[in-house]
This record gives structure tokens, C-alpha cells and sequence, in this order.
């Protein structure tokens, strides 16, 4: 299993990769090396990636404070506490209140193992995740890479990407598949590419 990625590992591998591709390159010379932003892992977490399904982070992150606000610290049990009313005036929807309840119920159950989850290879760590009512391919991408670090994961689905992508290389915005074979160039570090492209995408917004 790859080891996560630390501030030094990122600045190796984005040098790397800046070698091996000209509009990588030209995003680390613009922007210089991306944050490493991580979340801590565990249940809150995946609560607010649940939260960021098709949203914009903006808005999940009001959507989490208020949770946060609400329970003080966001557990299995606080999230089980709360009725359809609560969650909704939170800003819930009613299927991110399914997935987030039948998360919760599956955590005090014993069904999914999240400590577990983070030593597990990727493959194996997505499937587990997957196995969640709500928890698709983007939502686990998006979980090993920040919270877990994991090196060489990519989201093929997210849009923030795709438009990145597009923007930095002249390319038609790519399918999810497409894009994830564009990404095969930029193995083992998939993960710092798509840090690279967020860090680009933001900046040019003006949004750190």
C-alpha cells in the first residue's frame, strides 16, 4: 500500500510530474505547489463528502456548520438523534438524510469499519466505502485522497476538474471515463495531478 502524501512527497511528485507533462508544468509555474489539504478521518468526514455530492462546497460547508452548530461534535449517534424536521432545517435533502442515517446505523453496528478502512489498499478501501447506501466512485475518490492521502487516486467524475482540464490543455471538457484515461500519464501520483488542477481552478477563481 503507498504510503500517504506528505508536504515533501507532494513537492517531489508535482516536480515529477511537471517534468512529464507541459500543462501540469505550467500550472505548478503559475500557482506553485498546492496545499495539502487533508480532513481528519472518520465519520464526520464522510458525512460532509456525502454533503458535496453535487453541490457546491460552499454550500455543503453551511450545510456542515449547521450540523456541526447543532450536535457539537458530529457522531454516529448525534446524527441518529436528529428527526427529518432537524436535518432538513440544516439543509439536508431527504436522500442525503438516508445516506447519512444508514451510514451512521452501519458505523454503531459494526457493518463498516473506518479505522479499518485506512489501512486497506485502495481497491479494497473503495469497496468497503462502496458497500454504503449513498457512497459512489466519487464520494470514496474523494475520501482516500483527503482524508486517508492516499497518492494516486483520481475523481474521475468531478466537474471541477474536467474544467480545469479543459482550461489548462485547450481539450474539450472530457467524459468521466475519458479524463480517467487521460489521468493513466500521470500514475502513481493521480492524486497530486488532481491537486494540481483543483489548486489551478481555484486560484484562477480567485478562491483559496
Amino acid at each position: 500500500m503507498s504510503k500517504p502524501l506528505t508536504e515533501a512527497s507532494m513537492i517531489r511528485a508535482c516536480r515529477l510530474l511537471a517534468d512529464r507533462d507541459a500543462n501540469l508544468r505550467s500550472v505548478l509555474h503559475r500557482h506553485g505547489t498546492p496545499p495539502l489539504w487533508d480532513r481528519e478521518p472518520g465519520f464526520a468526514t464522510l458525512v460532509q463528502i456525502i454533503l458535496e455530492q453535487q453541490v457546491s462546497l460552499a454550500s455543503a460547508r453551511a450545510c456542515f456548520e449547521k450540523l456541526q452548530s447543532q450536535l457539537g461534535k458530529v457522531s454516529p449517534a448525534g446524527v441518529l438523534a436528529l428527526n427529518d424536521a432537524e436535518l432538513k432545517a440544516i439543509g439536508f435533502s431527504r436522500q442525503k438524510s438516508a445516506y447519512a442515517r444508514h451510514l451512521a446505523e452501519a458505523v454503531l453496528e459494526g457493518r463498516i469499519d473506518l479505522e479499518a478502512i485506512a489501512s486497506l489498499p485502495d481497491a479494497e478501501a473503495k469497496a468497503e466505502l462502496q458497500r454504503l447506501k449513498g457512497v459512489g466512485e466519487w464520494t470514496s475518490d474523494i475520501y482516500l485522497l483527503m482524508a486517508l492521502l492516499r497518492p494516486d487516486v483520481m475523481p474521475k467524475g468531478d466537474i471541477a476538474l474536467h474544467a480545469a482540464w479543459h482550461r489548462v490543455s485547450g481539450e474539450p471538457k472530457p467524459a468521466a471515463d475519458e479524463f480517467l484515461a487521460i489521468a493513466e500519464r500521470w500514475r502513481p501520483f493521480r492524486s497530486v495531478a488532481a491537486r494540481l488542477l483543483w489548486h489551478y481552478y481555484l486560484s484562477e477563481k480567485g478562491v483559496r
